[in-house]
């Protein structure tokens, strides 16, 4: 007479061992954009980890509701301390739901290469998208091509010094670490989105 074995329960992917690590990485670079606040002048102004840890989670995330959540969530308790500007928060929330939607887009195809071009294009989208709302929304510019010109003119250094090479830079942390980490536990790997 054979005896079954019993069946295991499902994992719950959310306090499974990759989601729990991907979490205290997304914590982290909450405290450091809270940090670099804090200390403003020392780091270039946008110089935050917000689009990488969106394009991560995205890329990461099993749960594709957490994946656009937890940046979200990690954005607003950041913006709890740091403030709230007004409606323009929701194109930079929007931005950062289209990233981690973006970083979709890489499950199981996360390579140098891909994760470069990601990186890049969500740090460009958001300077684009944030830039064009500034002009559209606000009373800096004028409503006109030339107005629209001036504000993307002036949002430049802040893409060239900050948001460029600060999602670029996040990326590689967070996207180059949770690799390493996957080499040393296979738990990760086996719980992270493919």
């Amino acid at each position: 007479m054979s005896q079954a074995l019993p069946s295991r329960a499902p994992q719950s992917t959310l306090f499974s061992p990759g989601t729990l690590v991907l979490c205290g990485m997304i914590a982290f670079t909450v405290i450091y954009r809270l940090g670099v606040h804090a200390a403003a002048g020392a780091m270039p102004w946008n110089f935050t980890p917000v689009e990488a840890m969106a394009l991560f989670g995205g890329a990461y995330f099993v749960d594709r509701k957490l994946a656009i959540v937890v940046p979200l969530v990690a954005l607003f308790l950041a913006d709890c301390f740091i403030g709230f500007y007004g409606w323009m928060m929701l194109a930079v929330y929007g931005c950062v739901a289209l990233t981690a939607l973006g970083g979709m887009g890489l499950r199981g195809r996360v390579r140098f290469g891909n994760t470069l071009v990601a990186a890049v294009g969500s740090a460009t989208g958001f300077y684009l998208v944030t830039n064009f709302f500034v002009w559209l929304g606000g009373t800096m510019y004028p409503h006109t091509a030339s107005g629209l010109v001036a504000c993307f003119v002036a949002g430049w250094p802040f893409y060239q010094y900050g948001t460029l090479p600060g999602t670029v830079l996040w990326s590689a942390l967070l996207f180059g670490g949770f690799a390493l980490l996957g080499r040393r536990w296979n738990a990760l790997r086996l719980t992270a989105a493919h």
